[in-house]
């Protein structure tokens, strides 16, 4: 339960003080522009510690007759490494008594790393999980998968539709595209690769009232009526190199991820997806998914574990 009441935790709020403080103009003049930033613009400088990450490794006990895939888990907009602690402990001891090894894996909100959800760089992300792969004799480092949960769901589909080394996702009440950083301007992207900031869902002049109000699904409304953005924002599942689960909310009070759970299905379906592909909603809020990762553990397990022994090659 403290997992999933920490995923909401910065929408609480939704910064109505420093809204009024800054002004509502500086909040959203200009965000249609700064959401598809070209090469060569003049951006504000990369934040502190950019592209650093921190993680925990779990291997479990080492068994000589086989070698374990590497499962990285994200936390999602509380930052920080929920999965690291220990009321994620039960769920970890899980995956390892399943034959994975796990990367708890922070990208924000912890000393040495970003403060906040600020144009984080997946090159670094990629580096970590990469490195850990390798790290000890007993991953098999030709086989990652990675779960996320909300803030965490859009980055382990982003980080898989651009790393062709991920070879399986569980995205827990996800999003279909990369929407707008969690800063005091809400003027920069949530995601970088490559020295590039990465095309966002920007925060409209329309869903100002409904951040003052608290109204945390109604912002994410009226963000997603802007179709232009979210095309350019998009998240291609379709390039993910091996299964794709989604797990959604039926009345999800921070944003439509049963919707957008469907729509990414649909894109795997029209492209010809060649990897298993399953959605299944939960009824309940955003957190209510939280309570049912065995279903993402049991998709994992059915599709990406049996690879393992012939090295997940496809």
């Amino acid at each position: 339960m403290e997992m999933t009441r920490m995923l909401l935790k910065p929408w609480r709020v939704m910064l109505p003080m420093l809204l009024l403080a800054q002004g509502l103009g500086a909040v959203w003049a200009g965000a249609a522009e700064a959401a598809s930033p070209q090469p060569g613009t003049a951006r504000a400088p990369w934040p502190a510690h950019h592209g650093q990450v921190q993680s925990q490794l779990y291997l479990g006990e080492a068994e000589s007759s086989r070698k374990r895939p590497l499962l990285v888990a994200l936390g999602g907009a509380e930052g920080g490494n929920a999965w690291a602690g220990p009321r994620a402990e039960a769920m970890r001891q899980r995956f390892l008594a399943d034959g994975y090894a796990v990367l708890a894996l922070a990208y924000f909100g912890l000393p040495g790393i970003p403060a906040q959800l600020d144009r984080i760089d997946l090159q670094g992300v990629r580096e970590a999980i990469v490195k850990a792969a390798h790290s000890s004799p007993q991953i098999e480092p030709r086989c990652i998968a990675v779960i996320g949960g909300s803030k965490g769901a859009e980055l382990a589909l982003l980080l898989a539709s651009r790393s062709p080394e991920i070879k399986a996702v569980a995205a827990v009440v996800p999003g279909s595209a990369v929407f707008v950083g969690h800063t005091e301007s809400f003027d920069t992207s949530s995601f970088s690769d490559q020295g590039e900031e990465l095309p966002f869902v920007p925060l409209s002049e329309a869903a100002v009232p409904a951040l003052i109000a608290g109204d945390k699904r109604k912002v994410f409304d009226l963000m997603m009526q802007d179709s232009a953005a979210m095309a350019r924002a998009r998240i291609p599942v379709e390039r993910i190199n091996g299964p794709v689960f989604f797990l959604s909310a039926t009345q999800d009070e921070l944003w439509d991820s049963k919707a957008m759970s469907e729509q990414m299905m649909a894109t795997l379906q029209r492209s010809g997806f060649a990897h298993a592909h399953a959605h299944t909603a939960i009824e309940g809020g955003h957190s209510a998914p939280m309570r049912k990762l065995n279903l993402a553990r049991d998709f994992l397990n059915t599709h990406f574990l049996p690879r393992v022994a012939g090295g997940c090659a496809r």
